[in-house]
């Protein structure tokens, strides 16, 4: 009773957990100030672009978090020569409609738009490719300026091909991506045709794909037995395209879905009724919005994406050999019955999966050695979520995932290690070199990287 009236009178306050202190740059010069060795600025920094990591790979508990969406002019649309040089803070979203008031558009086409541009190429960052192009943002980087973790400039173009290599997906510990150059392209029309076939369906299907020069993206709905398949062609007349189908679709993945199943999670106390819904919305959307009414499109239209941005949804990606995906697919189906059968939990978003091109332009790449699926899990429900990732991360070592720091929950560093080998050991020498003091160095990316 003393203890508690002494806390009461507020003689005697508990201590307050301090957190890291919050910097928001505007320019080249507050960067430079922050990281110079003279300054206060507490350590680590570690630099956040929209937040949309599943991991704490830009996080820290202590120390100083840079806030980069200061930091957002476009410098130059050089429309001759098809590149853009834009600050790292720039938003995805924003680039892309600077780029269609020229007539351009990226190179590919790539979720979670409210990604910056920085965060976009010092984490993998992927969407529905066609053809051989690279998969990944960062891929089609040529140039960059990057504040070090002493506060000195660093310039790095496509002349330092294994400089460049590395700081392609480095996740802020080589240095602070400052501005950015990015090869564009005039903007192209394509072709987009749906599919509806069941798992094991796709099963035969999928390795043909990931060897095809389609473009793909897939919705894996493991309780109904369904994938629903978006295929990309370039045509020679694919027709005329129009923006709103896309901004329909985008809005009813990344908004009304979310919502309305988060909703429903609340609302509705049976499980069998509920999941009922879910299911029959999932598929009603897939039904109208894509095979319906996303017929063409382009790069600058279908960028897309924002689902995973917000606090309603949770994520976990892991990439796996598409030579061995068609296994795979029929063995993510069984795991999430199972899953549900155990602890009654299930994802309320279908899985979304992309073809990861074989891409060595990035040390770190995860698609490096051969080319990959990438699949997303997602939920709007938190309760049994974190058990359901430590299952999920389980699975995937068993048929050969390779997590994504940013995005693989529930990773172990130990299998970041042995995946990534001799080509983290390369990185983790020149990390050393570059931020001896570990200026840049979080408790969770030391578990790797140190």
């Amino acid at each position: 009773m003393l203890a508690t009236n002494l806390r009461k009178s507020g003689r005697f306050a508990s201590p307050r957990l301090v957190g890291p202190a919050e910097l928001r740059p505007t320019s080249l010069n507050d960067l430079k100030r922050y990281l110079e060795k003279e300054s206060r600025t507490a350590l680590p920094v570690r630099p956040l672009g929209g937040a949309s990591s599943a991991t704490d790979c830009n996080r820290t508990n202590a120390g100083s978090i840079l806030h980069m969406t200061g930091v957002d002019r476009v410098i130059r649309v050089d429309a001759a020569n098809f590149t853009v040089t834009v600050e790292a803070g720039l938003q995805l979203q924003t680039l892309v409609e600077t780029l269609a008031e020229d007539g351009l558009e990226l190179v590919g086409s790539f979720d979670l738009q409210g990604r910056t541009v920085g965060g976009a190429i010092a984490a993998p960052c992927f969407g529905p490719c066609i053809g051989s192009a690279g998969s990944y943002f960062s891929s089609h980087v040529v140039a960059m300026k990057v504040i070090t973790a002493n506060g000195k400039i660093m310039n790095i173009d496509a002349s330092q091909k294994n400089l460049l290599a590395a700081f392609r997906m480095s996740f802020g510990l080589l240095g602070i991506i400052y501005e950015v150059t990015l090869r564009v392209r005039p903007i192209r029309t394509f072709s987009a045709s749906h599919r509806r076939v069941t798992v094991d369906k796709f099963a035969t299907i999928v390795n043909t794909l990931s060897l095809s020069d389609v473009g793909f993206k897939f919705y894996l709905m493991p309780y109904r037995d369904r994938v629903y398949l978006d295929l990309r062609r370039y045509d020679a007349d694919p027709g005329n395209s129009y923006a709103t189908p896309w901004k329909l679709k985008d809005w009813g993945e990344s908004t009304v879905l979310p919502h309305v199943f988060k909703s429903l999670n609340r609302i509705v106390p049976i499980d069998s009724v509920k999941y009922r819904l879910i299911d029959n919305i999932s598929e009603a959307t897939q039904g109208l919005v894509n095979s319906r009414l996303v017929q063409n499109g382009t790069n600058a239209m279908s960028q897309s994406g924002r689902r995973h941005n917000g606090r309603h949804t949770f994520y976990s990606s892991w990439c796996f050999p598409a030579a061995n995906f068609s296994m795979i697919a029929l063995a993510y189906k069984e795991f999430c019955v199972s899953m549900l059968e155990r602890s009654r939990y299930r994802c309320d978003l279908p899985a979304v999966g992309y073809r990861l091109n074989r891409d060595a332009g990035s040390l770190l790449s995860p698609s490096f050695d051969e080319t990959m699926i990438a699949l997303t899990s997602a939920s709007t429900q938190s309760r049994g979520w974190e058990d359901f990732v430590i299952d999920l991360a389980e699975f995937a070592e068993k048929w050969g995932g390779i997590p994504i720091i940013s995005q693989s929950r529930a990773l172990r560093a130990a299998h970041v290690i042995q995946t990534y080998s001799s080509r983290l050991d390369i990185f983790r020498r020149l990390r050393r070199q570059l931020d001896p003091e570990d200026r840049l160095l979080s408790p969770f990316l030391a578990q790797f990287a140190q």
